[in-house]
């Protein structure tokens, strides 16, 4: 059966973590860090053919493949090796004082990354002497490769592949992977497509139950390996300043199961559920009706799912909510503080729904405003300005899951929050210093994008926040899965990105009410969770096609 190249994930045989990634006219090379394996892949076929095979042993914990003429380069330790493809045997190009990763060549360049240093450096290759360095874009480990004056680089804790000049270290764009912990990348150019892919490595542990016939537990939580090659895919829009990435077909359902704690009966019930909303990264292909019609009402400017019930009696069985058919992407925006240094007024209504306190936001506390203000200091920059703040929280938060939400002043004092609670602190520090922000929400997918026709469901619901630049529009920041280390840095992963799996169900207003005679009944009243079990269900159902 024929594949589509830019579908086709390339799984070759034998392999535990592929760290390195380079092409030939019509092969993949790549390295198997763990063995030493340099393997020759047929990306039509996945058939594995070791390269090295009388000395894998000198490119154990090897990484940064890079084939510039008939010259294989690489990284082991603190060390950049080469070798020609007639012998495998390693000569040593340069030491560096701490360990580095990738590799990559244009010309008389040599394009060497160092975590430990932060920096990409630039060596000449006749010499063996540093021309420049710039700083690295990210904070995992990186990887590398040149195409034209363009220098690709993955990062594994970013998720993400930046788009640098060469030539300058400048970052023209980036974008998210679909897959956690990118390790290396390569442009192949596909001779039946006539086009170049940027095929992308992944390394990573997954977790899955053993089954061991001779234990009194035959069920026993282990960890394996799990690594492979695929597209990644790049549609970059300049004007409105985001790249767009892979994308899939999932089917999302989200329906409620009358089960009250309590006999309660309620007349003239509006029950209200947000649907899925068209964004630039998010596109609703279909909405139907599950166990019970609905009237789509906008409110808000938000697309609401109505069930009306002229009376909800003791003990009644109900099922019903909605199934929606979405295709998604992942997003990246790219901003530069420069871009957002003069801006126009933001529109009055905005200011008055989006900077005032109308969740529970505590902003007229001191805790709150004594935040708010040391989260920027002097910095008169939105863009940075929101950044403080989302390290300002970052630095002062452990994530943890609570069974309610409390106000941002008990947060900020209690040191721990779930993202909810994450959101609350963000959105009152944003507002008190005059950016508009609001909740987005509410679901994610679980992000196993090779589980296809799989009935999956979210362990948590979700939310997020969106920040405004006037005179462009709403950008998306997540709440708290970047906060990865006590003190930073922080990775800018989901800073103005969203990954594929991310369901943008509502924004600045709430994803689910009880309503009567045009108010919402109050939660004293009845409380949702003691009405009702709600069942979020997701399917994958395909890959999208790159988007042109």
């Amino acid at each position: 059966m024929k594949t589509n190249p830019w579908l086709q994930t390339l799984r070759p045989y034998g392999v535990y973590a592929l760290h390195g990634l380079t092409a030939t006219d019509d092969r993949l090379i790549a390295v198997d860090s763990v063995r030493g394996y340099l393997i020759d892949i047929d990306p039509k076929t996945d058939d594995t053919r070791v390269l090295n095979p009388h000395n894998a042993g000198d490119f154990v914990g090897a990484a940064g493949l890079c084939l510039w003429e008939n010259t294989l380069w690489f990284s082991r330790g603190d060390t950049v090796y080469y070798c020609t493809l007639d012998d495998f045997t390693p000569q040593r190009f340069v030491t560096l004082p701490y360990a580095v990763q990738g590799v990559a060549l244009c010309g008389p360049a040599v394009y060497i990354t160092c975590q430990k240093e932060a920096y990409i450096y630039v060596f000449s290759r006749e010499t063996q002497r540093e021309i420049t360095r710039f700083y690295a874009p990210g904070v995992g480990v990186e990887n590398l490769c040149v195409r034209g004056e363009e220098l690709w680089v993955s990062d594994t804790i970013e998720q993400t592949v930046y788009c640098m000049d060469r030539g300058t270290g400048a970052i023209l764009f980036s974008l998210l992977t679909p897959f956690p912990t990118p390790t290396a990348l390569t442009f192949y150019n596909h001779p039946e497509l006539q086009e170049n892919i940027l095929y992308v490595a992944y390394a990573m542990e997954e977790p899955y139950i053993r089954d061991d016939p001779n234990s009194a537990n035959p069920y026993q939580l282990t960890f394996r390996d799990r690594t492979f090659v695929h597209p990644l895919h790049v549609y970059h829009d300049p004007n409105q300043h985001y790249t767009l990435s892979n994308g899939y077909l999932i089917e999302m359902s989200y329906v409620e199961e009358l089960s009250p704690l309590d006999p309660v009966e309620l007349d003239a019930l509006e029950w209200h559920i947000a649907l899925p909303v068209d964004t630039p990264r998010q596109t609703v292909r279909h909405i139907e009706p599950v166990g019970l019609p609905f009237e789509t009402r906008v409110i808000d400017e938000q697309p609401i799912a109505v069930f009306q019930f002229d009376r909800l009696k003791p003990h009644e069985a109900r099922i019903f909510g909605w199934r929606a058919i979405l295709e998604v992407r992942g997003i990246k925006y790219h901003f530069k503080p420069r871009d957002v240094d003069d801006l126009p007024e933001m529109p009055p209504e905005y200011q008055q729904r989006y900077l005032v306190d109308n969740d529970n936001l505590a902003m007229d506390t001191e805790t709150v405003q004594r935040a708010a203000r040391n989260a920027i200091g002097t910095e008169t920059n939105l863009l940075r300005q929101v950044l403080n703040i989302r390290d300002y929280v970052y630095d002062r938060l452990e994530y943890g899951i609570k069974p309610h939400i409390d106000t941002p002043d008990i947060v900020l004092k209690r040191g721990m929050g779930s993202c909810g609670e994450y959101v609350g602190i963000l959105l009152a520090l944003l507002r008190l210093n005059g950016i508009a922000c609001r909740t987005v929400g509410r679901y994610k997918c679980p992000d196993r994008a090779e589980y296809r026709e799989v009935a999956m469901q979210p362990d948590f619901n979700h939310v997020w926040l969106e920040f405004y630049i006037p005179g462009y529009g709403w950008i998306p920041m997540e709440s708290n899965p970047d906060d990865m280390h006590d003190r930073g840095p922080h990775p800018l992963r989901f800073f103005m990105g969203l990954a594929w799996y991310h369901i943008e169900l509502v924004k600045g207003v709430k994803f689910e009410s009880l309503v009567r005679d045009g108010k919402r009944i109050p939660k004293e009243e009845v409380a949702l969770g003691d009405l009702a079990i709600n069942h979020v269900r997701f399917r994958i159902l395909e890959e999208l096609p790159p988007k042109r």
